[in-house]
């Protein structure tokens, strides 16, 4: 199963946090990353998004169908966060469009196996593999790539 952790790129400041859009800044980001990730997504893939404008937004880039899901909004748990992706149970891919601190927790998390922060850069995508075995479990997490959106050309 691959997990892919993208937090959404730069967004404007603003009161209402779920109405909060892109930047032009953003955008550009969003469009780099898309374009480095969608050669690179086969098989099938479930891309879920957080119901934040900004992280849609983020989403939109790559043009392909996603699930908004409220569990993956501003402030989600990683507990809640990993029962969405269902991982590391899932036979799909999954992609999830987020927030900080959640995925810097899970990427923490996946790496370690402890809980920790890590900072994910605006934009960027965190990649891991992992194999399951339904009897044993999780045998093996592998973080494939970090792609910011400075680096995604």
């Amino acid at each position: 199963m691959e997990l892919v952790l993208w937090r959404h790129a730069d967004a404007e400041d603003g009161l209402l946090d779920m109405k909060r859009a892109l930047t032009d800044k953003g955008r550009r980001q969003a469009s780099r990353v898309a374009k480095w990730l969608r050669p690179r997504l086969e098989g099938q893939w479930d891309i879920l998004a957080s119901p934040a404008v900004r992280a849609r937004q983020t989403a939109d880039a790559l043009d392909l169908e996603y699930d908004v899901q409220v569990a993956l909004g501003p402030g989600a748990s990683e507990d809640g966060l990993l029962r969405a992706a269902q991982w590391p149970q899932n036979g799909r891919h999954v992609m999830i469009v987020g927030h900080q601190p959640t995925l810097g927790r899970i990427a923490a998390r996946l790496l370690t196996g402890h809980m920790g922060d890590l900072t994910i850069k605006k934009g960027a995508v965190w990649w891991f593999s992992g194999k399951y075995d339904r009897h044993l479990g999780l045998s093996e997490t592998v973080l494939r790539a970090v792609i910011g959106p400075d680096l995604a050309d």
